[in-house]
C-alpha cells in the first residue's frame, strides 16, 4: 500500500511536497527481482498529480469557496526519464516531488526517486523525472484553468523555468524525427494479422507484442479519466515483453524518451498497447510503443491514437547482472530500415545528452 506524508519544503507556505513511500513486493518485480520500470513510472505520476492538484486548488481561501472552481490536473507530457539504478524487491521506494515552474495554464513538476535498504540503512537515487500538467475544471468539465503563480527563489530560477517551458513547447510543436508516430493504425492491423509461428528470430514481426486493457474504476481519477501513470505502466509492460521476446534474457528499462499525451482516455475505453523493436545497438535496444483507444461505452468503435513513446532496454546476465550484447535487429522492409536509421539518430542523440550520474552506464 502506498503511504503519503508531507514534507514542508516548498517555497509556497501553503503547499507541501508529497513524500510517497512504499515497500517493493514480488508483485512489483520481474522473475529476477528487478522492480518493473512501469511500477516506478506510475508512482512518479502519483506524486506529480498530488502536488500539482494541491497547488492548483491552493487559492480556495483567497478566492472564497463560492468563487473557487475545483480542478484536477491532467498529465500532458513527461520529459525523458532515465533509470539510473535498479530497484529490488524488499527495498522501499521514496519519492519527493517539487513544483519548479508555473506558466499561465500549465505547471512543471520534478520528482526524485530513491531506493532505501532499511536493513542496511542505505539509500540510492534511482530516478529523476520532469512532468507537465494542465489544470482542468471539474465543472464545467475539461475547461482549462489558470495556474496560481509560484514564488521563485530568484529571477534566475524563474527565467530558467521559462526556458524549459519554451523548450518543451517547441518540442511538442516540432515535426520530423520522433515528432509523430511512424506507424498508422491500418499498418498495425496488417502487422498483427501477419504474425504466425515460425517467424525468423530478431525481426520486428517476431518480437512485436500487444496488450489489451479495459480502463476500469481503479485506473481513473475522480473525473473518470485514466491516470497517465497507469498508461505508462502498461506501456513499459508491453515494451518489456517485446524486449524479453527479442533477447530471451532478463531485460530492464534503461530509459523512457519524452512522452506527449495526445488524447485523454475515458473510463470504459478499451486500450490497445503495441510494442515493437525499432533499433539495436551493441548493448541496448529501442522499443516503440503505441497506445490506441476505443470509447466503446459511447458507441465509438474507431481507434484513436492516445500516446506514443520510445523505451530503451538493456539485457542483464544472472546472477552477475552484467550487461549482455544485444543481437542485431534484422530489418526486412524499407519501412523497418527507415525506422532503424531514425532509431540510430535518437540513440546517438541520447548518448550526447547523457550525463553520467551515479549508476548510469548503458552502452
Amino acid at each position: 500500500m502506498t503511504t503519503c506524508v508531507c514534507d514542508a519544503t516548498l517555497k509556497s507556505p501553503k503547499i507541501m511536497n508529497p513524500f510517497l513511500s512504499r515497500m517493493m513486493s514480488p508483485d512489483d518485480a520481474n522473475f529476477h527481482g528487478n522492480v518493473h520500470g512501469g511500477v516506478i513510472l506510475k508512482m512518479i505520476e502519483q506524486a506529480g498529480v498530488i502536488i500539482s492538484t494541491r497547488h492548483c486548488n491552493s487559492q480556495r481561501e483567497s478566492e472564497g469557496e463560492e468563487a473557487h472552481v475545483p480542478c484536477y490536473t491532467a498529465l500532458v507530457r513527461v520529459e525523458r526519464t532515465d533509470f539510473l539504478q535498479p530497484m529490488f524487491i524488499g527495498e522501499v521506494a521514496q519519492l519527493h516531488a517539487e513544483i519548479t515552474h508555473t506558466a499561465h495554464h500549465s505547471l512543471e513538476v520534478q520528482v526524485k526517486v530513491w531506493a532505501e535498504d532499511i536493513m542496511k540503512g542505505t539509500k540510492r537515487l534511482t530516478n529523476r523525472a520532469t512532468l507537465w500538467y494542465l489544470p482542468m475544471a471539474v465543472d464545467p468539465p475539461h475547461k482549462i484553468q489558470t495556474v496560481p503563480k509560484m514564488t521563485y527563489v530568484n529571477k534566475e530560477t524563474e527565467e530558467a523555468g521559462w526556458s524549459r517551458y519554451r523548450a518543451q513547447k517547441a518540442d511538442r510543436e516540432r515535426k520530423g524525427l520522433g515528432g509523430a508516430p511512424s506507424l498508422d493504425l491500418s499498418m498495425l492491423e496488417r502487422m498483427r494479422e501477419s504474425q504466425e509461428n515460425g517467424l525468423m528470430e530478431h525481426t520486428v514481426a517476431y518480437a512485436q507484442s500487444s496488450l489489451i486493457h479495459l480502463a476500469g474504476v481503479s485506473d481513473c481519477n475522480a473525473v473518470n479519466y485514466v491516470y497517465g501513470g497507469v498508461t505508462m505502466k502498461f506501456m513499459d509492460e508491453v515494451a518489456g515483453i517485446t524486449a524479453a521476446k527479442y533477447c530471451k534474457t532478463n531485460v530492464v528499462t534503461a530509459s523512457m524518451d519524452t512522452v506527449n499525451f495526445h488524447k485523454p482516455i475515458k473510463r470504459g475505453s478499451v486500450m490497445y498497447f503495441t510494442g515493437r523493436p525499432t533499433f539495436t545497438s551493441a548493448h541496448s535496444m529501442e522499443i516503440e510503443v503505441f497506445v490506441d483507444t476505443e470509447a466503446l461505452r459511447e458507441g465509438i468503435t474507431k481507434k484513436e491514437r492516445a500516446v506514443h513513446a520510445f523505451f530503451t532496454f538493456v539485457s542483464l546476465s544472472q546472477p552477475e547482472r552484467k550487461v549482455l550484447p544485444i543481437p542485431c535487429l534484422q530489418v526486412q522492409t524499407d519501412g523497418e530500415a527507415s525506422r532503424f536509421f531514425e532509431g540510430k539518430m535518437r540513440y546517438q542523440a541520447r548518448k550526447r545528452k547523457r550525463t553520467f550520474s551515479e549508476g548510469s552506464s548503458v552502452d
